[in-house]
């Protein structure tokens, strides 16, 4: 039995009612081997019509082609009870119901929506009844025949006509009309002889009950026949319908047919009275073309000129409405399917106008389905087909949405590739990947690490813990972990979930918790054969990633290796690049008395190269200092090592004591000698805190600035000097008077200028900074200008930014003691009794022995080799300082005294009891100066206490 209904349900839907019946009989006779079947369906006529029979001969069939519906048979009792009925032979039903041989008849009703509208029975054997499994196979196999009844095309109906009166009178004229009257109650029948005639009945073999009626129309016509009755009872509607009848001698012939109902006074039907005339026109041609459109696939409507529908087949019906609902002469965009669909009347109208074929897709809204209608017009009015394509807009919408898909994954990996090509350190890379990569697949973590040696370190990280970020750099690469896996297999491996991770790699079962992560996918880079790290993307939900998925992160691995192994190369070079020029400027700045100093140094972020920006501060003979600062043109290790070499040519230079001018003429022959393509800007300025006197040159270099203790920024006028390497000497040199406590601000270009700024206005930010911080720490004035001026993010410097802050300071009055000398032998003397007077108030006893050899010795020089005028100078700071003037531009030089000679060893005296000593050059003539360390103050003599009688201010 599961056999036969398997075999009924993979019929298709949509077969036709008459098949339907035809595998429903088949399957039961043959399943309770019974002689024969039959399908009755009942009619408005209070009687059951045959529809189908199988294993029944034509004189049974015949006997049972009209069942009375209030009768005692089998069909009509399940139609009336609506159950399951068996009927053995039986002496009170009429002999002429029952066949020769059978033992009774098993029917069972099928039901139309809520009540029973026909049965399904069998003519038993030998077997007799069914048994109960046999029952329940009959009641299936009816089930399946409701279910596919309700699926199946409706019956074909002939092309309605319109039947105006006047073609009625003129049909009337030509044709002979038969007149015929149904007692709806009784089932009794009148025709007149008309009606006889057109039926081909003798009037002795008439009999006059409905059932004459239902045999004489054809079978294939009867269906939709009495549909039309029912609806004109039902609706109180003129009864009109076209149908074929069949005459005894086998011929069809086509009629029309008009009735009206007759009603009582409570407005229940009682009769019909109506009649019917023979139409003579061929319908080949025309039932063909009907048939056709009818079951076409696609809808089929045809509209008049007013938009109304004069034609709809089955197709259009099941879209524009259901099966009941009347569709002819409805206006198209009326009707209650299209009502929602916006623009519809427009549109139509818009397509009829241009009379010329159009289409354009509509939804429909109960439905949720895409509809393509396509309008003709014709010179009746207008074709219009109406195709499902919501599959193929499906298709179309999945194929553009492929497409755009793959479009959208080209354009990341073409921006993913980009930013990788200008990334240039690995922490780029890492930064490129964050931007690129986790956003498109909804990553919430990212880890990239490089391997070196056996250890792995982070370059960059996203969504992660700092306490995890701090154990897992530098951490050992071990086995049973997933990163190990991958750079083992050098494939990826994806994780998707905790469980699964706590399955494989239960070691590191605590890290998901750690991290707040649920899924991963643990992509090995490797470039050219070499391992070069990892990258480790997670999700926060558990995920298993597509194959595409998959394939494109694999991709996106193979990109950031690339990327990652130029990085690190770009990594090594810059490193020593900096070590370079980190090794070339000064590690520390030197405390000295006359100033404070803080500087900043910042490279430029988007260049792999150096620059040749460099600073200095220098201290020179009593208490002077030198603030230098410059700027090698270009970046590259030639440009540092210029560098490098211009900053020792001017600690050479100055600790030759020369003039600022002629520094700068000599370090502009320097420059010129390296080549005609090497310029260089420098700026070389000499503090003298007993004068307080700031002079220097500037050599195409931004000014200096001089911020005073009450906030005035000045800036001095700029000298007209060009750049080392083109400047022809000699240099100017400008002479400033500073106040104590003012700060002296010297910077490179790269402070002030940028891409998108000019010097100028850099410069009225750098002021303006000034006037606001000057009165902080050093470090807190650099910080504050660097961060005012300088982008966040190191690596938009455009170009290296040097800045040098000095707070300037005086020496005390009271820390300086200065005398002229006479131009005679005596001077000597006069000078040994200055010193001691000046040491005596210094409390400086220990050092007034050697103070006064070397005092005598410089000025026994001068009166000897040189001119005045003469003049002693004493200074106490953090060393004892004695100067001795003249206005001689000779310098003194030490040389190797031989035994017999009688002079010659003064400035070996003076080399030997100071522990530095030099020569400086004046605008007038020259100093030689000598300094001593001043001693512990534990050390002290006889006249106690002389260190702490000396003025505070000149020891600190």
């Amino acid at each position: 039995m599961k056999a036969r209904l398997g075999l009924l349900n993979a019929v298709d839907p949509g077969v036709t009612e008459q098949e339907v019946f035809r595998l429903a009989l088949q399957h039961a006779v043959s399943e309770l081997g019974a002689l024969g079947g039959m399908v009755h369906f009942s009619g408005p006529m209070s009687a059951l019509r045959l529809v189908s029979a199988n294993g029944l001969p034509p004189a049974l069939t015949r006997i049972w082609e009209i069942v009375a519906q209030e009768g005692a048979t089998a069909p009509a009792r399940a139609v009336r009870q609506g159950r399951s009925v068996w009927a053995p032979s039986d002496p009170d039903v009429p002999a002429e119901s029952w066949p020769d041989t059978g033992t009774g008849m098993a029917a069972v009703p099928v039901f139309g929506g809520n009540h029973a509208v026909g049965a399904l029975t069998v003519l038993a054997g030998d077997s007799g009844e069914p048994t109960g499994e046999q029952w329940d196979f009959l009641r299936a196999v009816t089930a399946w025949a409701e279910e596919r009844m309700g699926q199946a095309p409706p019956p074909t109906r002939p092309p309605q006509r319109n039947w105006s009166s006047s073609r009625v009178r003129e049909a009337l004229e030509e044709v002979q009309v038969g007149s015929w009257e149904w007692v709806i109650q009784s089932g009794e029948l009148y025709w007149d002889e008309a009606s006889m005639a057109l039926c081909g009945v003798e009037p002795a073999d008439f009999v006059p009950r409905i059932e004459t009626f239902m045999k004489v129309v054809h079978p294939d016509d009867l269906p939709w026949m009495l549909t039309e009755v029912e609806k004109s009872i039902r609706d109180r509607t003129l009864y009109q319908a076209e149908f074929r009848i069949c005459r005894p001698d086998g011929t069809a012939r086509w009629t029309l047919a008009r009735a009206k109902v007759v009603r009582d006074d409570a407005g229940e039907p009682l009769r019909m009275i109506g009649g019917w005339w023979g139409i003579e026109e061929s319908y080949s041609a025309r039932d063909a073309l009907a048939r056709a459109l009818r079951h076409m696939s696609d809808g089929f409507l045809a509209l008049d000129d007013d938009w109304r529908i004069v034609f709809a087949n089955l197709e259009a019906e099941r879209t524009l409405g259901s099966f009941e609902d009347e569709l002819l002469g409805r206006i198209l965009w009326e009707l209650p399917r299209l009502r929602q669909v916006r623009g519809l009347e427009e549109r139509c109208r818009t397509a009829a106008a241009a009379a010329v074929p159009a289409g354009f897709d509509i939804r429909i809204p109960d439905t949720d389905r895409c509809y393509h209608l396509r309008l003709v017009p014709v010179p009746e009015g207008t074709t219009c087909y109406c195709a499902d394509v919501t599959e193929i807009r499906r298709r179309e919408a999945e194929r553009e949405a492929a497409e755009r898909a793959a479009a959208k994954r080209s354009a990341r990996i073409m921006e993913l590739t980009t930013d990788l090509a200008r990334a240039t350190t690995s922490q780029d890379v890492a930064d490129t990947v964050a931007r690129r990569v986790m956003q498109p697949f909804g990553a919430v973590g990212l880890v990239m690490q490089t391997i070196e040696g056996d250890r792995a370190y982070t370059v960059g990280s996203v969504g992660y813990p700092r306490e995890f970020l701090d154990r897992l750099d530098g951490s050992l690469l071990r086995e049973a972990t997933p990163i190990w896996d991958s750079l083992l297999l050098d494939a990826p491996v994806f994780v998707s979930s905790v469980e699964e991770y706590t399955a494989r790699y239960p070691g590191q079962a605590d890290w998901p918790r750690e991290t707040g992560k649920q899924s991963w996918a643990f992509l090995p880079l490797t470039a050219a054969g070499r391992v070069l790290g990892s990258c480790t993307i997670s999700f926060d939900h558990p995920r298993r990633l597509t194959g595409e998925e998959r394939t494109l992160l694999v991709a996106v691995s193979g990109l950031v290796a690339q990327a990652l192994d130029r990085a690190r190369l770009y990594d090594s070079v810059h490193a020593r690049a900096q070590e370079l020029q980190r090794g070339l400027l000064p590690r520390t700045l030197p405390v000295l008395p006359a100033c404070t100093a803080a500087a900043r140094y910042l490279p430029a972020g988007h260049d792999m190269e150096v620059g040749g920006d460099w600073y200095d501060v220098i201290p020179l003979s009593a208490d002077q200092v030198a603030l230098v600062i410059g700027d090698v043109m270009g970046h590259g290790l030639s440009e540092a090592a210029t560098m490098g070499r211009l900053r020792t040519a001017v600690h050479t230079l100055a600790d030759l004591e020369l003039p600022p001018d002629e520094i700068m003429s000599r370090l502009n022959d320097i420059v010129s000698g390296l080549g005609e393509d090497s310029y260089a800007t420098c700026l070389y300025a000499v503090y003298d805190p007993t004068t307080l006197i700031c002079s220097f040159v500037c050599a195409g270099h931004p000014q200096l600035i001089v911020v005073q203790p009450d906030g005035n920024v000045h800036i001095p006028e700029p000298a007209p000097d060009p750049p080392l390497g083109a400047a022809e000497p000699p240099f100017e040199t400008v002479r400033l008077t500073l106040s104590e406590g003012s700060l002296v601000v010297l910077y490179t270009d790269g402070l002030v200028e940028s891409s998108g700024r000019d010097i100028d206005d850099g410069l009225v930010k750098l002021t303006a900074l000034l006037r606001t911080a000057h009165t902080g720490g050093l470090d807190g004035v650099c910080d504050t200008l660097v961060g005012g001026l300088l982008p966040a993010d190191q690596r938009d410097i455009d170009d290296d930014a040097t800045l040098l802050v000095a707070r300037v300071h005086a020496l005390p009055a009271d820390c300086i003691a200065s005398w002229a000398l006479p131009e005679d032998p005596q001077a000597a003397g006069e000078a040994r009794r200055h010193v001691r007077e000046q040491l005596a108030a210094w409390n400086l006893g220990d050092l007034t022995m050697s103070t006064e050899l070397l005092a005598s010795e410089l000025v026994g020089n001068v009166v000897r080799h040189a001119k005045g005028p003469v003049r002693l100078r004493l200074l106490l700071s953090a060393d004892l300082v004695c100067e001795v003037s003249d206005g001689s531009l000779t310098t003194p030089r030490i040389r190797r005294a031989m035994d017999t000679d009688e002079g010659g060893r003064g400035l070996q005296l003076v080399a030997a009891l100071s522990q530095r000593w030099g020569t400086r050059y004046t605008q007038t003539g020259k100093v030689i100066w000598t300094e001593q360390a001043l001693p512990p103050p534990g050390n002290c003599d006889a006249a106690e206490g002389h260190a702490s009688s000396a003025p505070s201010a000149c020891l600190t």
